[in-house]
């Protein structure tokens, strides 16, 4: 009986194991494989910006992060000012805190295949800019499209076209 009561608890301890890498191995190689994770730097020739001007430079990069990522991005505006923002989030639409943004405090992602994600950033809590994130079958260029309202009230629509490092 004892020697039973060993096995079992061996045994469970093994079905406990082979459970955890079952549910863990798709999210690995999930985040392995995640169409975005990397450096996209902006093509300002194939990119537009209404109402301009257009940025001077733009590079996003997406580090894979538990369920989510961790998007760092670095501008150079107009002007000629560098901006810092980051954010880490979950592709689940949930609000995110965004930092260094003067323009958006929370961004919530939303996966819909390996290639395509929403999202939606808000400032005060107020809806700003939604759109989409758009990977190409080839994984090389990453296409931004985005449509809302900028500081000054106006009316934005944005498509930014960026290349993979």
């Amino acid at each position: 009986m004892r020697i039973l009561k060993i096995f079992i608890g061996v045994s469970g301890v093994v079905a406990f194991l082979a459970v955890c890498l079952v549910v863990i191995s798709p999210l690995s190689s999930f985040a392995q494989t995640d169409t975005y994770i990397g450096t996209w730097k902006l093509n300002l020739a194939k990119s537009k910006f209404s109402p301009g001007p257009p940025l001077q430079s733009l590079t996003l990069t997406y580090e894979a992060v538990g369920q989510g990522v961790k998007i760092t991005v670095k501008i150079t505006d107009a002007e000629g000012k560098p901006i810092d923002i980051k954010t880490t989030a979950n592709y689940d639409g949930k609000d995110y805190p965004v930092i260094g943004d003067p323009n958006v405090d929370t961004i919530a992602l939303k996966r819909i295949d390996a290639h395509k994600v929403e999202f939606t950033r808000k400032k005060a809590g107020k809806v700003v800019v939604t759109g989409t994130n758009m990977v190409s079958k080839d994984g090389k260029t990453l296409t931004l499209t985005a449509k809302g309202t900028n500081a000054k009230g106006e009316k934005t629509s944005d498509t930014l076209v960026f290349e993979k490092q």
